[in-house]
């Protein structure tokens, strides 16, 4: 979802409002059946979630679909796909401002390095997890010794059960449970509009509401080279929904911390968040300098700089939340509620009581260590060919080693997803190499000084512009095929490599390693034991109502079609496709706001009434960004591309009264691929005609 600067209203309010019936994102194991069947008088099923979770896609990019056709169509946000309709892009033909429509199966176009998950079994794990650490000595070896038998029981479900297998941590610690997933890597596109219809308005609208995009893109899923038969799918409505309707949202929201303690939210506040926006702030400057000096560079960064700028928009919101009263205040007080059940009672108090001074230390700790780790760890992640020398560097140190005493990432059970990100033929640019490079290893020397030891050893005597330029020109394993032929021959291919970006992974892999390391030990570990121990004492004082924050893993969201705010000032919950040609003519002469030539063409040929967005009040956050909107049929009416202003504190607690989940109709997706894009085998197929 793409956000901008939050603007926090109303929050007074939150400490004077119960939680509304709609908030939490819960796992599909542990539904909030009663809750539903108590405010919408609408039963839950089994065989609903079922449906429901076999019929839901995790993008590995970030982000979630749905399966809407037996041949296996796949329906997410245009932002979603947006990253590889850019690797699919070429200077002569560019896929975001054009669009993309095959016309046939032959026409659909295979996806480098796409991995698209379906969630496929649950069981709870949490007891093997905890036996394994049950005799360690400290904190560290307790995480040490967890994290070994989550990599065990991943790579023995994986071998049993031939599923992708993944632990999840859940309530911070308090439950462990294993996630198994039928993976798919033949992702083809099929369908996707211009990026000016996906993303109308941009920054100017986003994350506001009334919004008028056609957010939506869709891909086939593939296995031997045939479309998959899917066993579920959802089905359509060609009715869409009615405000005051139930719905449900199935996705999966990236990272809340809303069970966080009022500490770790403060180091959150003072520490983490201002160091982070500085260098979103930094990085988006520069890259709107690159993209200024030619329409090439516009085209091959432009992803890289809506990245950025989506990052610093959320961030902002959330720090903005943080940094107001009211909402620390009531957090503050939940704490303090929470806290005097437990210290009322000796042997809650004996179990518990500690726990949040604990993670308090924890805290202080990382004060010291956060930024030195921000500042390498973000040299690593941004380049693509720093990130596959480092891989390269430490499958090299790492595949020697039994599967459960290796870097988790590449255990046994992860190295398919590993090796087929590493070898994806997806296009490298040297220039917006050179720019990430440069802009990374700058950062370290502001942040560090130009006499510190690293930064010497980093730059070789030259300066970061130099140094990036060299470390690119230098690279000899762009292809795929010779990053194959690196793994493949281990150490020894690696000491006869004279490759200065492979030199330069061995050199931050020290370092890294060693940050991890303190990080794991010190502070990772100590928040799992302690907040096993708050969401503990969190179920004793309210039961079953406390959802775990989210994961990246599927969850069930719930609430109904609803204006925002109180007549005459209601914001109406839906828009409509004449809107957009009226936010179009108000707006002339804004690029932001131009209209693609499909639309102006084919506007006397649409019904202006259709319905375009609506809002929600589906409890989500980044990660949901593609998640089907279904009614009580189970079938789609809609898909979440966004929230409203008062979503963006969601990080950390839930507006119950103004927050909003903005979604694309699905008769507005109908109208638009039948009558302005002439695809009508797809819509066809999208309504199973």
């Amino acid at each position: 979802m793409r956000k901008p600067i939050l603007l926090i209203a109303s929050l007074l309010t939150l400490a004077a409002q119960s939680a509304r019936a709609d908030e939490g994102m819960y796992l599909l194991n542990n539904p909030p059946a009663a809750a539903i069947k108590s405010t919408y008088g609408f039963e839950v099923t089994p065989t609903f979630l079922e449906h429901m979770q076999k019929s839901s896609v995790r993008f590995a990019t970030g982000g979630s679909g749905s399966v809407i056709s037996k041949d296996g169509l796949v329906m997410t946000n245009h932002h979603v796909g947006s990253d590889m309709l850019l690797k699919l892009s070429t200077k002569e033909n560019n896929l975001l401002d054009k669009g993309f429509w095959a016309k046939t199966r032959a026409e659909e176009r295979q996806c480098p390095d796409l991995i698209l998950d379906i969630l496929w079994e649950i069981e709870d794990v949490t007891d093997r997890v905890n036996a394994a650490a049950k005799d360690a000595d400290d904190d560290a070896a307790a995480g040490a010794a967890r994290r070994k038998m989550a990599t065990t029981i991943e790579a023995e479900s994986k071998d049993k059960t031939k599923l992708k297998s993944q632990v999840v941590t859940l309530y911070q610690g308090g439950q462990y449970h294993l996630y198994r997933y039928k993976s798919y890597t033949d992702v083809r596109l099929v369908f996707a509009p211009e990026e000016k219809a996906a993303f109308f308005g941009g920054d100017t609208d986003n994350f506001e509401f009334p919004r008028f995009n056609l957010d939506c893109c869709f891909f086939r899923i593939y296995e031997n080279g045939q479309p998959i038969k899917a066993e579920h799918h959802l089905s359509w409505s060609a009715a869409g929904a009615a405000e005051n309707d139930l719905i449900f949202v199935f996705g999966h929201p990236g990272k809340t911390r809303r069970l966080y303690t009022v500490d770790h939210l403060k180091f959150l506040r003072d520490m983490q968040l201002p160091l982070t926006l500085q260098n979103l702030w930094r990085s988006e400057v520069k890259f709107q300098g690159f993209i200024g000096r030619s329409a090439e560079n516009a085209r091959i960064a432009r992803e890289e700089l809506a990245g950025i700028a989506n990052g610093r928009k959320a961030y902002t919101g959330l720090l903005a939340g943080l940094q107001d009263p009211a909402l620390m205040q009531k957090k503050m007080d939940a704490e303090k509620t929470l806290r005097a059940k437990v210290n009322a009672d000796k042997v809650s108090f004996a179990k518990y009581g500690e726990a949040w001074d604990n993670i308090t230390n924890a805290q202080e700790q990382y004060y010291e260590l956060y930024d030195m780790k921000s500042v390498v760890d973000g040299i690593v992640a941004r380049s693509t060919l720093l990130h596959a020398a480092m891989s390269i560097v430490r499958l090299a140190q790492e595949l020697p080693k039994p599967s459960g005493e290796r870097l988790p990432e590449y255990s046994e059970s992860r190295l398919e997803d590993l090796y087929f990100r590493l070898y994806s033929p997806e296009p490298i640019h040297d220039a917006l190499e050179v720019e990430i490079l440069t802009q990374q290893l700058s950062r370290l020397v502001e942040h560090f000084g130009g006499d510190d030891d690293l930064v010497s050893n980093v730059l070789a005597g030259k300066s970061a512009k130099a140094r990036a330029a060299e470390l690119v020109a230098g690279c000899t394993f762009k292809d795929p095929a010779n990053r194959k032929a690196l793994v493949t021959g281990g150490t020894t291919a690696l000491d006869a490599a004279r490759d200065p970006l492979l030199a330069l992974a061995k050199l931050l892999d020290t370092d890294q390693r060693e940050l991890r390391r303190v990080y794991e030990d010190t502070i990772e570990s100590v928040e799992r034991i302690n907040y096993a121990k708050i969401a503990a004492a969190k179920f004793a004082a309210e039961g079953d109502k406390v959802y775990p924050d989210a994961t990246f893993t599927l969850r069930l969201s719930y609430g109904s079609v609803k204006a925002q705010g109180d007549a005459p000032n209601a914001i109406p919950a839906f828009t409509n496709l004449a809107g957009m040609f009226d936010r179009a003519a108000e707006r002339k002469g804004q690029p932001e706001f131009d209209l693609p030539p499909s639309w102006i063409a084919k506007k006397h040929a649409i019904n202006l009434n259709t319905p375009f967005n609506f809002i929600c009040t589906a409890d989500i956050i980044g990660g949901n960004s593609g998640s089907p909107v279904v009614n009580k049929a189970g079938e789609v009416v809609g898909l979440i591309f966004d929230g409203n202003l008062n979503s963006l504190v969601g990080d950390v607690v839930f507006d119950s009264v103004n927050s909003r989940a903005v979604a694309v109709d699905s008769r507005a997706m109908i109208e638009a691929i039948r009558n302005i894009y002439n695809a009508n085998e797809l819509a066809d197929e999208m309504l199973a005609k």
